[in-house]
């Protein structure tokens, strides 16, 4: 899954970023790195001399530091972030996409009871279907991050252990895998940690590869959603609008369901849903390229920020979606109607 930070001290994060990055404590990394190897030899019985080749081979990028850390990085604007994976380019490749996976894609959704246009939209706005997943040596980034990034240095020392794991159990170079700077691997984007545990051989080759294998890709994002309690046919989403009765600030747009239906027609928003009132809700606020957008999200949207906290992020993947199922049916219809 792609990886949005927690941060455990806001404020040194803030010194941290604000900093651009503190200069790397090269002894500190030393230190690190003696001490992930130890416990990687004691605690999971790895060979001294392999284990420790491979974690002084890893190179601390400041790249990476730089693009973890740096306080420039624009929020955009709903429309703006909407624009950049809900176009006519990525709902034609995701049609694409679907047209020579349909099979596999039709498996995954009817074994885990996943939307097949949730888990092609997730693709979509996380790799491009598979075409850009990552350009740094997955060792290069978790080094990096665990041992040269203080705010978040036990996650991703937590990472790379089970980085280490997940190679052993999959037979996986670990010199040769290509990831994100945060260490997300594959089409789906997963985390060392999400990988061993949701991850799945959906080929029955024995193996579980997210890169190449798209039945295993498919299988595991929707394993994935499955795990985290996807419902079957439920809404994801309802768009709203505020009435005379609303007052108060804007919400805080936040993934959490700390509404129900009832409360926030209670509070002035006004949509329409098949759920009863006692469900439980969250509402957002979203700047539109025409003003301001509300949606009420219900769970299987706080489903989906579980691959991403980012309102936005779940947004744009049901937004996707819908218009790749859109698109897709009468471009199947078309394709069975001439054969």
């Amino acid at each position: 899954m792609k990886l949005l930070p927690r941060y455990s001290s806001v404020f040194a994060l803030l010194a941290w970023s604000l900093a651009g990055h503190a200069q790397v404590d090269m002894e500190a990394v030393l230190q690190a790195k003696a001490a992930f190897v130890e416990r990687m030899v004691t605690v999971h019985g790895f060979d001294r001399d392999e284990i420790s080749g491979i974690v002084d081979s890893a190179e601390i990028d400041e790249q990476i530091l730089d693009t973890i850390s740096a306080p420039a990085e624009r929020v955009l604007p709903w429309h703006e972030y909407r624009s950049i994976f809900v176009n006519d380019a990525r709902i034609r490749a995701g049609v694409g996409f679907w047209t020579r996976h349909a099979e596999a894609i039709a498996e995954a959704s009817a074994a885990y009871g996943v939307a097949p246009e949730v888990l092609v939209a997730i693709l979509g706005v996380e790799t491009s279907y598979g075409r850009i997943m990552g350009s740094h040596r997955v060792i290069d980034a978790l080094a990096t991050l665990a041992f040269a990034y203080p705010p978040r240095a036990a996650f991703f020392a937590s990472e790379f252990e089970a980085f280490f794991l997940l190679v052993r159990e999959e037979g996986i170079d670990p010199q040769r895998v290509l990831g994100s700077y945060a260490g997300a691997m594959g089409a789906g984007q997963f985390i060392s940690s999400s990988y061993r545990a949701y991850a799945v051989d959906g080929n029955g080759d024995g193996q579980r590869d997210l890169w190449g294998e798209w039945r295993d890709v498919l299988a595991s994002v929707a394993n994935y959603f499955s795990a985290h309690g996807w419902r079957r046919d439920e809404p994801v989403v309802a768009r709203a609008r505020v009435t005379q009765r609303r007052s108060g600030d804007e919400p805080p747009n936040t993934p959490d369901l700390d509404a129900t239906v009832a409360s926030l027609r209670d509070a002035g928003y006004a949509f329409s849903t098949p759920l009863p009132g006692e469900t439980p809700a969250t509402v957002l606020s979203l700047e539109g390229e025409d003003g301001q957008e509300y949606w009420v999200g219900y769970h299987n949207f706080y489903v989906i920020t579980r691959y991403n906290r980012s309102v936005m992020y779940a947004l744009a993947v049901h937004q996707l979606g819908q218009s790749l199922l859109a698109a897709y049916a009468p471009a199947r219809s078309v394709r069975e109607g001439g054969q």
